[in-house]
């Protein structure tokens, strides 16, 4: 990993209904995720918070659809922003909801196409967010990520997506919230998909070092992107998506320890942090220490946890 991280606000509150997320950024700056970092002898450089490009009013056809041109606008911004700065170090992107990752996904693809190397994406998630505009039927673009960077057909009013990732360079971690129309679109794709159940009979390691070797195997650069609902809600409250049943402390701070070890994640996104719903800065300060983790921190250095 590099030495120096480059922290990029998205306070990307338009592809959900349920206001917050815009709050996202600022909360994990309180929460002290450059202080960690630099206790651990990284270099911090905060880029301070994305504006996203201005884009007219737009429709879709799906009138479910809504917030569609800001969506573009962030997409636009954070590609342009993320490729910039995976030339300058290891871009954490604190969102925000899960719209963000059209554009940092796009951008760290347009970095590894740079460099001549395959990027491969880490999805941890409650959802697969597989769906395209056409097939949403809540209309938040919060859920369609992955299919716009997996080259989906139905994105046309987006930008091309640089690259589009192949099914066996996503794994999907966590998953245990799938809609019909995402299902039947997996199902001739080649993406790993190890939800609840495959954890619980295999653990979570397993699945992971499968993952990572494919990565090792093919000189690939790893997008990890973090989303809050990952987190079993009794440890994570602070998301509008709860779904119960998620990953617990120490499964989590697994797949971190693993991810670190492994010596091959170049970015990092941290979506879906709605502060509004937090628990005096709890899922904050988790979501701080989960980064510790990924960074370098081993379990005898974790501090006792006070709130």
């Amino acid at each position: 990993m590099s030495q120096t991280c480059i922290l990029i606000g998205a306070p990307v509150d338009s592809g959900q209904k349920r206001a917050g997320c815009l709050m996202g950024p600022a909360a994990f700056r309180v929460a002290g995720l450059a202080e960690a970092l630099t206790g651990l002898g990284y270099k911090v450089i905060d880029r301070g918070d994305v504006v996203p490009r201005p884009h007219p009013p737009m429709d879709h056809p799906n009138l479910a659809v809504h917030h569609l041109a800001e969506t573009l606008g962030w997409t636009e911004a954070l590609t342009e922003v993320g490729q910039a700065a995976g030339a300058l170090g290891f871009p954490i992107f604190l969102g925000g909801d899960h719209s963000l990752s059209l554009g940092s996904v796009a951008g760290m693809a347009a970095r590894a196409q740079a460099f001549g190397r395959p990027l491969f994406l880490l999805w941890l998630d409650a959802h697969t967010d597989f769906h395209t505009p056409d097939t949403t039927q809540s209309g938040n673009l919060h859920g369609i990520p992955v299919a716009y960077i997996a080259g989906r057909t139905g994105f046309e009013m987006f930008p091309p997506f640089p690259a589009p990732l192949p099914g066996h360079r996503i794994c999907m971690l966590g998953i245990r919230s799938v809609d019909p129309e995402e299902h039947a679109a997996l199902i001739p794709e080649e993406i790993e998909i190890a939800d609840m159940r495959v954890l619980d009979e295999r653990g979570i390691g397993a699945p992971l070092r499968d993952f990572l070797d494919r990565v090792r195997a093919e000189n690939g650069m790893l997008h990890v992107s973090l989303d809050v609902d990952f987190l079993d809600p009794s440890i994570a409250p602070a998301v509008g998506t709860t779904v119960p049943g998620g990953t617990t402390f120490r499964e989590a701070h697994l797949v971190m320890e693993l991810l670190h070890e492994s010596g091959l994640v170049t970015s990092l996104d941290l979506v879906e942090l709605n502060p509004f719903l937090d628990e005096r800065g709890r899922t904050a300060r988790l979501m701080v220490e989960l980064v510790a983790s990924l960074m370098g921190r081993k379990v005898f250095d974790r501090p006792t946890r006070q709130f």
